[in-house]
């Protein structure tokens, strides 16, 4: 067994985020049973779904029946269950001309991936050197998701891009240096209003300084897309910044 689980309940969870991440929506245990073919009852999966509360990896919502994946549900599922979904070829050939055209100027090549990232994600988009120096892209991304339709979680956002000493701490001080991708939650950060976000980032090297390059975005995140993307972008910055 994987982390306490049985074979049901990981088969189970990776549905449980599946579907939360299409969705946005608590899950609830007739969802499952008509969506997904597990072969089991409605009444089974609620049982089993209690199992998974019990154990840390979902929780209920106060207005809702359904469930929804906790912080320590997506570590699991990004560790353990998720099966990325790479960028296509033509979207790498296409993203890779777009900041090319810049090579040899960190901070052309650094703004126009973070807003590249942005357009390919739907999300907001966030960039940083340790100089202190930050680009933006995608903030719209932020008023037309549900997961932020909490606005004192929106202005939490927009505060955390206007101070550059917290997207520095973010950055530099809570990734993980020499990680390919690193995933942080809002609950994990400690930041009020924060505990629906989701962070996706990757440190870089650019220039001879430290970078990152990353998107924020809600707990529910198309996490097996975004996360190779948000590598792929970090990639191509240090590729191109050494041309």
């Amino acid at each position: 067994m994987k982390d306490n689980l049985t074979a049901r309940q990981l088969q189970l969870l990776k549905v449980i985020v599946d579907e939360y991440i299409e969705s946005a929506e608590p899950v609830g245990s007739q969802v499952i049973e008509k969506k997904y073919s597990l072969g089991i009852s409605s009444a089974t999966i609620r049982n089993e779904m209690g199992e998974l509360v019990d154990k840390g990896f979902l929780k209920q919502p106060h207005t809702s029946a359904g469930r929804v994946p906790t912080p320590k549900a997506m570590k699991f599922y990004i560790s353990q269950l998720m099966e990325e979904k790479h960028l296509s070829l033509t979207d790498e050939v296409r993203a890779k001309e777009e900041v090319s055209s810049y090579k040899g100027n960190v901070d052309r090549i650094i703004n126009e991936a973070t807003h590249g990232l942005a357009r390919r994600t739907g999300a907001l988009a966030v960039s940083a050197l340790d100089d202190g120096s930050t680009w933006h892209a995608g903030y719209a991304s932020l008023f037309g998701n549900p997961g932020f339709s909490d606005m004192a979680v929106c202005r939490s956002v927009f505060g955390l891009i206007e101070e550059s000493k917290r997207i520095h701490e973010l950055f530099f001080e809570r990734l993980e240096s020499g990680s390919p991708v690193e995933v942080l939650f809002g609950e994990e950060l400690g930041w009020r209003f924060f505990e629906p976000v989701g962070v996706v980032a990757r440190q870089f090297t650019a220039g001879g300084k430290t970078g990152a390059i990353g998107v924020i975005g809600p707990l529910g995140f198309d996490y097996p897309y975004i996360i190779p993307t948000v590598r792929y972008f970090g990639d191509l910055i240090e590729e191109l910044s050494l041309q």
